[in-house]
């Protein structure tokens, strides 16, 4: 390919890589500031309202009569306005608008266009949220509105519960079947291997019932033991099929070494194979990690939607049900959801990519 053509589809590829970026990174970075904006400015104006704009800046405010009655048309400065239009704010001649500032206090301010920016940030939300603790939100009007708060605390320790034993188990456990499928000859290897890879292909969704009979049989349903077997089950194949691609690459010559000198399976997998796959191990832990922490479905089908045993995706879910229009706690409640995942990434992202390419090239 000539440098030119070479040049102009790198161009095209970086632009559409960028739009790709942009079109994800804004509203996770509009939902990012709202999450810390008070509840009453999120009501009122957006978030890109942070950065510098034109915007109404008050200059001036007209205390009315306490005793106006606001049925009736508002006169002001020899004008009459009806109520509704003082409250959505109405333009007057000279450039400038007329705004209730408060109408339980009769009192009206009058604005121009200038440079402005919403800096006005809380943790409020958060703390709402984590906790149970009654808050106010100002309103419009003048009024104020006793909101109770989510307290998603315990749905938070709940979900770390679920998610370090669901990623740990499974890895443990999948990465010693890959060592056994990659460098210990038995029976019918290549026949359990192959099946165990088949069922990639099986859907979580048609084992979840007959896995419910038995651990209503065996009392397991509701528990935490439960939730880390489910996990652990249906992690097993994806895990075993990834991790074999990483061990099986590993030089066969450290373990023949280790068996002359008398170790024994167990301590080449603890001593040789752990330490050496620790990028693969990184790698599939995010991935796990993802996915047990953001799990609904299991977690409902196997421990339930009782609000102690609720995890985090079950009670962000119910906030939208029931507090759909609290954007103040949504936003909140949705980063704290990402701050453990974000976490586990940038501890081990330095692993990331040499996992992903452990075993992809021989030799």
């Amino acid at each position: 390919m000539p440098e030119k053509e070479r040049k102009r589809s790198s161009w095209i590829v970086n632009i559409v890589l960028a739009v790709i970026c942009l079109v994800w990174l804004i509203p996770t970075l509009g939902l990012f500031i709202s999450s810390f904006r008070p509840a009453t400015e999120i009501l009122q104006t957006g978030w890109w309202t942070v950065f510098p704009h034109r915007t109404w800046e008050t200059v001036e405010q007209i205390q009315l009569p306490k005793d106006l009655d606001l049925r009736k048309p508002v006169e002001v400065n020899g004008r009459t306005y009806t109520n509704e239009e003082l409250r959505a704010g109405i333009e007057i001649e000279d450039g400038r608008r007329l705004i209730w500032e408060n109408p339980r206090e009769r009192l009206l301010n009058v604005q121009e266009r200038g440079w402005g920016m919403n800096t006005s940030f809380t943790l409020e939300n958060y703390k709402s949220v984590l906790t149970g603790k009654e808050y106010e939100i100002a309103q419009p009007d003048g009024g104020v509105r006793l909101e109770k708060g989510s307290n998603l605390s315990r749905s938070f320790w709940n979900t770390l519960a679920v998610s370090i034993p669901g990623t740990v188990i499974p890895i443990l456990i999948a990465s010693f079947a890959a060592y056994a499928f990659a460098w210990m000859p038995f029976p019918g290897r290549k026949l359990i291997f192959v099946t165990m890879i088949a069922l990639l292909v099986v859907p979580l969704q048609v084992a979840l019932i007959p896995v419910l009979k038995d651990y209503t049989a065996l009392g397991l349903n509701g528990s935490l033991l439960g939730i880390w077997l489910a996990h652990t089950a249906f992690g097993l194949p994806l895990i075993t099929y990834f991790m074999y691609n990483y061990i099986s690459q590993l030089p066969g010559e450290i373990f023949e070494s280790a068996y002359l000198d008398g170790a024994s399976n167990f301590t080449i997998f603890t001593r040789l194979v752990l330490p050496l796959s620790v990028p693969a191990l990184a790698s599939i832990g995010i991935f796990q990690f993802l996915w047990v922490w953001n799990d609904y479905l299991v977690a409902l089908v196997f421990i339930g939607s009782q609000p102690d045993v609720q995890v985090l995706s079950m009670r962000i879910a119910d906030l939208v049900g029931s507090r759909g229009s609290d954007w103040h706690l949504l936003t909140a409640a949705a980063f704290i959801s990402m701050f453990m995942p974000l976490m586990v990434f940038f501890f081990l992202q330095k692993y990331f990519v040499r996992g992903l390419l452990g075993g992809s090239i021989k030799g």
